[in-house]
């Protein structure tokens, strides 16, 4: 029973931590979403989409033989490490989610549009059963880190790393009890999907 309240209590904590953050959260959705809309409508130049086609031929190289468990590992691994970085790197000043955040939203765009033109519309519907929980943990990691970075602007030093302190840790904690359950089952979801469609 104590260890059930203990994590409830944790739970509300964490829960609690992203409604204060929720500014910061929808301000990276806005972004994601714009780039996601420039991606789709907007080619990059002949160099860069040179760049981006060989990223994408190797990804599919590297994960063509994988099984369904390893497809699914793969994914979580990738998603875990981009949304722990997003978060964390987010202490110097607030700069790296938002160049993830953009990077992220504008090949999710360009990877939409070049499925749609090659596939059709309904391809869409295979693309985002995973997005409905991989997103919300994104927005969520690259918000807290946007959020740390934005702790490193207040007026007196010790109240800059006294809420610094406080801010990661109780980003941390979404981290663990949101963050990963939510990647968990978009990596399960992510790499059934994929494993079946070959």
């Amino acid at each position: 029973m104590k260890k059930i309240n203990f994590l409830i209590r944790e739970y509300k904590q964490a829960f609690d931590y992203i409604f204060e953050s929720k500014k910061f959260i929808f301000l990276v959705m806005g972004i994601f979403f714009f780039f996601s809309f420039v991606g789709f409508f907007v080619l990059p130049p002949e160099p860069i989409l040179g760049q981006i086609f060989k990223f994408i031929r190797e990804l599919l190289d590297k994960t063509q033989k994988m099984s369904m468990a390893e497809l699914i590992r793969f994914i979580f691994l990738n998603n875990l490490q981009s949304s722990f970085f997003s978060m964390t790197l987010g202490v110097f000043l607030g700069i790296f989610p938002i160049i993830a955040i953009i990077l992220n939203g504008y090949m999710l765009g360009f990877v939409a549009s070049f499925s749609v033109k090659s596939q059709g519309v309904f391809i869409l519907w295979k693309i985002l059963p995973h997005g409905i929980f991989e997103l919300p943990a994104i927005f969520i990691s690259t918000g807290l880190g946007l959020r740390l970075g934005i702790s490193v602007f207040k007026k007196k030093k010790e109240k800059k790393l006294e809420q610094l302190k406080k801010n990661f840790w109780r980003s941390f904690k979404v981290f663990l009890l949101v963050v990963i359950p939510l990647l968990i089952i978009a990596a399960i979801i992510e790499g059934s999907l994929i494993f079946l469609m070959k």
